[in-house]
């Protein structure tokens, strides 16, 4: 992330509402790993095109895209679609995300 876009470290810099920022910080998570913030500014990601990323185990590849999908679906008033790999984590992402 360039020097003068170290603010997009921080959640609250992306616009996000706040019931979604403080459920976000009731759960530790405050800012971004640098190559996170890389992810959502890439290209032209967060106007719906695609991303492919890789990262290890418990890196925070759900943030991404967890965050791509809230802020496409907060603008775009549409529905989404996130396929998740386990029946637990996706119980856990459906209470988190309601």
């Amino acid at each position: 992330v360039p020097e003068d876009q170290a603010d997009k470290l921080l959640l609250a810099s992306w616009d996000l509402p706040k019931a979604v920022l403080e459920k976000y910080h009731s759960l530790g998570v405050v800012q971004m790993f640098e190559w996170q913030a890389e992810c959502l500014m890439l290209g032209q990601v967060l106007e719906g095109r695609n991303l492919v990323y890789s990262a290890p185990t418990s890196a925070g590849k759900t943030l991404v895209a967890e965050l791509l999908i809230l802020k496409r679906v907060l603008e775009t008033r549409k529905k989404a679609l996130f396929i998740l790999p386990f029946v637990s984590v996706a119980k856990e992402k459906k209470c988190y995300l309601q």
